[in-house]
């Protein structure tokens, strides 16, 4: 015969004070848990989020980032020239010859120096990037010194906003626009028109081509065709996989350095459950031995024990990721360790991650409630009812 659902919830009922206290505990360590696989999830989904999956994005052969990598004119011209490449209503090729370069600015309020990327674009830039839109004032006009900005870098660094003039490259540039990147990496760049920063920064090499290609699954046979290609030093890889690979490097780093807090926090708190089931098998030896003579089995025992125990945890568990979701209205910034550039991303909580932590929240508690129910579990109906 089972003992009710409801014996466990009285039970923690009535010890509301150790309940909470407990519950907690451990609501703190699957907050902590949660957060960090948020962090680990908005980082690498601001990063994929910055490709499109019919993009090619090629840089030069052992690069790793677009800061490293050279392409010439003459290497960007056979690209764009290649018959996978999709072409605009005008016959023109869906190709962005871009630069990417590095520059200093002071964040507001503390002034400190940060890296943030300057993106030179093609006329065919924004067309290849959807999720990118001007969100105030307007596009810059090819050939001019006028740059736009991303949202992030707008909200976190001083003297850019739309009308100001910012000076790098050895010359002036008018901010004109607010870019808005989708929740992407664009969303952490300022663009301008790629020729003019060529000029600005004395370079006669971009720093990677992207090309729009006709058919997304023709993309290994366009990578092939340029690997095989005697006049190309570039290698291909769609414009998702290359911003996924840029995130691995310190999502891995967050995810591990996180993941060990959260062990080391869970040891305390499985404790804390423990000695709270310990002291709640103590004050009920008389209730557990008139509920054996009662008729209710050693195993009806130990499972309303454990019942209680994983109620425990999944409250915990409960406030722990209520706590986590409200980071999502957090915008935080870090170095990407690929590009040593400022990179701004939000905490992103996904079903998985909920699920994740409230299984952890769960596993805890059971943890926590093992040798306790097995303690009640194991009383004789005669001992328990003399200790009463």
């Amino acid at each position: 015969m089972a003992i009710p659902l409801s014996y466990s919830l009285r039970n923690l009922w009535a010890r509301k004070l150790t309940t909470a206290l407990t519950a907690g505990g451990m609501a703190l360590v699957v907050f902590v848990f949660a957060t960090v696989l948020m962090l680990e999830q908005g980082l690498r989904q601001t990063l994929v989020s910055t490709g499109a999956y019919d993009n090619a994005l090629l840089i030069r052969r052992a690069a790793g980032t677009e800061v490293q990598s050279a392409i010439d004119r003459e290497q960007a011209s056979v690209i764009e020239s290649r018959p996978e490449v999709a072409r605009g209503p005008d016959g023109v090729p869906l190709v962005s010859k871009e630069t990417v370069v590095l520059i200093s600015l002071g964040k507001k309020g503390s002034g400190n120096p940060s890296n943030v990327v300057i993106r030179g674009v093609g006329e065919a830039g924004l067309t290849l990037r959807p999720q990118v839109r001007i969100m105030e004032g307007r596009a810059f006009r090819p050939g001019s010194s006028e740059i736009v900005v991303g949202a992030s870098i707008a909200e976190r660094f001083n003297g850019v906003a739309i009308g100001q003039r910012l000076r790098f490259g050895m010359r002036e540039w008018t901010i004109v626009g607010l870019l808005d990147g989708g929740r992407s990496g664009f969303d952490s760049e300022i663009w301008g028109d790629a020729d003019q920063m060529l000029q600005a920064f004395r370079r006669n090499v971009f720093s990677s081509v992207l090309a729009r290609l006709n058919d997304p699954s023709a993309f290994d046979a366009f990578a092939k065709g340029l690997t095989d290609d005697p006049r190309l030093t570039v290698e291909a890889k769609r414009e998702t996989v290359f911003y996924a690979e840029q995130s691995e490097t310190l999502a891995r780093f967050i995810r591990i350095l996180g993941l060990t807090l959260s062990i080391i926090f869970s040891i305390g708190a499985v404790i804390g459950a423990m000695i709270t089931m310990y002291a709640s098998v103590a004050n009920r030896t008389a209730e557990i031995g008139t509920l054996r003579a009662l008729g209710f089995q050693r195993g009806s025992i130990l499972t309303a024990f454990l019942l209680e125990a994983l109620l425990l945890g999944l409250v915990g568990g409960a406030v722990g990721v209520a706590g986590a979701s409200a980071m999502q209205l957090i915008t935080i910034s870090t170095v990407n360790w690929q590009s040593f550039a400022e990179l701004a991303f939000r905490f992103d909580l996904t079903p998985g991650i909920a699920t994740a932590a409230m299984l952890f929240a769960a596993g805890m508690g059971l943890l926590g409630g093992v040798l306790p129910a097995a303690q009640a579990s194991r009383m004789a109906i005669v001992d328990a009812l003399r200790a009463a």
